[in-house]
């Protein structure tokens, strides 16, 4: 597996994380990285005919996540050469479907954008955590959860909000997520924090069926042809976009 570090920044991290990798798993292009100045920039992988590059921040690539991020990374590469459903379904076509017939708001279409990459995430994480240790993934949507629901409005009208005004269905969708992935590989026992943020989560999006989500999330097929996988993501954002603002109305 071959990895390099395109520009200034630190390498351990991308060629520890490759290490781990290669215990169980192989890429057949090589990676490229790139190390952003833009702090604002997000991880994120872009995928050619000869190569995977790997985008990241200084900011990120120098932090205690790095190694952990990298591992993720390596795995969408993996699941893009697998072909994988997930990595090669077009999201938007899925999601055109979903909401054919139907007008949403432009907030709620980028959550369902959101949805379809959790599933992604889920998928690679599959691989991420059969290689690597969990502990830091799970501080991660932990701090992430905690963090959304801190940021609450200080307005008196809605003073009892737990999570943020702007999107507290998405706030719970992504909490559904975070639960579904760790139980998925045990990661966690039924006594962590992590399960009374998404209750306080979920309280505070009346219309979101917390556990309906949590369990599509859980239960993905571990190989789904890409029939069953488009059905899947078409249901689950249909799920969120229209039946749950519906219940929420």
């Amino acid at each position: 597996m071959n990895v390099r570090v395109q520009s200034s920044g630190p390498t351990e991290p991308f060629l520890g994380a490759r290490d781990l990798f290669e215990t169980e798993h192989d890429l057949d292009l090589p990676v490229e990285v790139t190390v952003r100045d833009d702090p604002d920039s997000r991880t994120w992988t872009a995928h050619y005919d000869d190569r995977h590059v790997l985008n990241i921040s200084r900011q990120a690539a120098t932090s205690a996540m790095a190694r952990s991020l990298a591992l993720h990374e390596y795995s969408h590469m993996r699941r893009y050469e697998q072909s994988h459903p997930s990595h090669t379904q077009s999201t938007g076509e899925a999601i055109t479907l979903a909401l054919a017939g139907h007008s949403v708001e432009r907030r709620t279409l980028a959550h369902c954008y959101q949805i379809a990459n959790h599933m992604k995430d889920i998928y690679a994480d599959d691989i991420t955590l059969s290689v690597g240790p969990a502990d830091r993934l799970v501080a991660f949507l932990e701090s992430s959860l905690a963090g959304a629901l801190a940021d609450r409005p200080t307005d008196p009208p809605s003073w009892t909000r737990l999570t943020p005004a702007a999107d507290p269905e998405s706030t719970a969708v992504n909490a559904a997520f975070a639960l579904a992935l760790l139980e998925r590989h045990d990661c966690i026992a039924g006594d962590h924090p992590l399960y009374d943020l998404a209750h306080a989560a979920a309280a505070d999006a009346a219309g979101i069926d917390f556990a309906a989500f949590k369990h599509r999330f859980r239960t993905l097929d571990d190989d789904p042809d890409a029939s069953d996988y488009r059905r899947t993501l078409v249901e689950t954002a249909r799920e969120y976009a229209i039946r749950s603002r519906y219940a929420a109305d």
